[in-house]
């Protein structure tokens, strides 16, 4: 076996990169990032036009509407999709223009925190209210 060529030998060198991205992560990343986006849209005018449709309700007849399965629901895909969402592009931003390293891990492990607990207050939040 030792005349036999190795197959990544008869690759060329982009064939051997092709598919890999930046460190096999980079696609999924823009994938999730516009993934999140897209689901932004709709749940982003639902919740405008839920916001307008509510204006001058009583608090009774918020927490009546948040309470119902379908609002309650949509509420919580918004608060997820917009937290994630948001905590993707940080780290996008901070990858990019921090360039000490232990300024990009510290503000990343922020970003990621800071996204994550919001994203858990505003959950329970939503929780409290409508249950």
């Amino acid at each position: 076996m030792a005349g036999v060529p190795h197959i990544d030998m008869l690759r060329s060198p982009l064939a051997r990169a092709r598919g890999l991205g930046s460190a096999k992560a980079g696609s999924t990343h823009w994938r999730m990032q516009r993934t999140t986006g897209l689901a932004l849209l709709p749940l982003s005018f639902w919740f405008i036009f839920s916001a307008i449709h509510l204006a001058g309700a009583s608090r009774q007849a918020v927490v009546d509407w948040l309470s119902a399965p379908l609002p309650m629901v949509l509420m919580l895909a918004l608060i997820v999709a917009t937290f994630h969402h948001l905590q993707m592009g940080l780290q996008v931003v901070i990858e990019d223009y921090v360039h000490q390293e232990a300024a990009k891990i510290v503000s990343l492990l922020l970003a990621r925190g800071l996204s994550w607990l919001l994203a858990l207050v505003c959950i329970v939040s939503v929780l409290k209210i409508g249950l």
